[in-house]
């Protein structure tokens, strides 16, 4: 087993971040896996033929992408702690992969080919200049597969941040990182994040804390490790949650198929811009749907800090519960 080991002043110094690289590496890997993802049905239809185009006419992206799609190990220059909270930018990360050295990207790239599970792709890598390469590589990666879809996923990844913050004031950080799993992860006698069954070492997180990182695709979670700065890069809530539904479902019977969006999504507490973001509708939309739901107690606003955070009531919970359980 393989433990994430935190000093007491690094539990209290835990935090949460946005990273656009991890986002685009979690993307480009489920396309590379061609594994279709509840809640980017549309955009892997829509992109899956392009990136297979591109790794034809791109030998490193032909190269790294497979071997991240099929490693237990990451090169550590795809998978770095953040460096700036939310505001961390996609350019700063990628002029940080840009930096490394042929002779560290090849030392790293032959790691991750020891751990992968399946042959590599090697000839690339007597290209020069490949950090630079790498870091031109993933910027197309970014501006054509990941930025034209970013505001609704840059709204999943903060609403899972306001979640779990919140689950930080009222629960405790050991909460909040057992929440991030479906399985028991933490483990309270050695102060510690269980991260994998496998027999690897121990990572040590000192006084400078822990960055959470969200993205919105599915899976496992990964660590970005630059020692003291020790990043952990997992799945968010609520993708997919059935934003989409069809117009014979009950649910959208009754409220009306935007409402019925609505509601569903509001399994998630959400802002209104977030609701805006995720399901491509405008905010005046967002907001006269739930004043019709706030006035039948379906929903609640509550305000945290300068936004409205709206949820379901139990009523709201109810409704749900009644009318998406199949019947006999």
């Amino acid at each position: 087993m393989t433990l994430l080991k935190l000093t007491a002043e690094a539990l209290t110094r835990c935090r949460f971040a946005l990273s656009p690289l991890a986002e685009t590496i979690g993307a480009l890997i489920t396309l590379q896996r061609r594994h279709i993802l509840p809640g980017h049905e549309t955009w892997h239809a829509r992109y899956l033929t392009d990136y297979e185009h591109w790794l034809t006419r791109d030998p490193v992206a032909a190269g790294l992408l497979p071997l991240i799609a099929a490693t237990k190990r990451f090169p550590d220059l795809v998978a770095q702690p953040p460096q700036d909270g939310s505001g961390t930018r996609i350019s700063d990360e990628l002029s940080s992969v840009a930096a490394h050295s042929d002779a560290q990207v090849r030392a790293m790239v032959a790691a991750s080919i020891e751990a992968s599970w399946q042959p590599q792709q090697t000839g690339w890598l007597t290209l020069d200049g490949l950090g630079p390469r790498i870091a031109d590589m993933l910027r197309y990666g970014w501006e054509h597969f990941i930025a034209p879809d970013w505001v609704r996923r840059r709204a999943i990844i903060e609403r899972d941040i306001t979640y779990r913050t919140t689950l930080v004031a009222e629960h405790g950080w050991q909460h909040a990182i057992e929440s991030l799993r479906t399985r028991p992860v933490w483990s309270p006698e050695d102060t510690a994040i269980r991260f994998s069954n496998q027999a690897l070492p121990d990572r040590e997180i000192t006084d400078d804390g822990l960055i959470l990182v969200p993205r919105t695709t599915g899976g496992g979670w990964w660590t970005c490790e630059q020692p003291p700065r020790y990043a952990l890069v997992y799945p968010a809530r609520g993708v997919g949650t059935g934003g989409h539904c069809a117009e014979s479902d009950a649910l959208a019977t009754l409220l009306g198929t935007g409402r019925a969006r609505i509601v569903r999504e509001l399994i998630q507490p959400a802002t209104t811009t977030q609701l805006a973001a995720i399901l491509s509708l405008s905010l005046g939309t967002v907001g006269a749907h739930l004043s019709v739901l706030r006035d039948a107690d379906i929903v609640t606003g509550t305000r945290t800090g300068k936004n409205v955070v709206y949820r379901l009531t139990d009523r709201g919970e109810r409704l749900v519960t009644i009318l998406t359980t199949p019947t006999r």
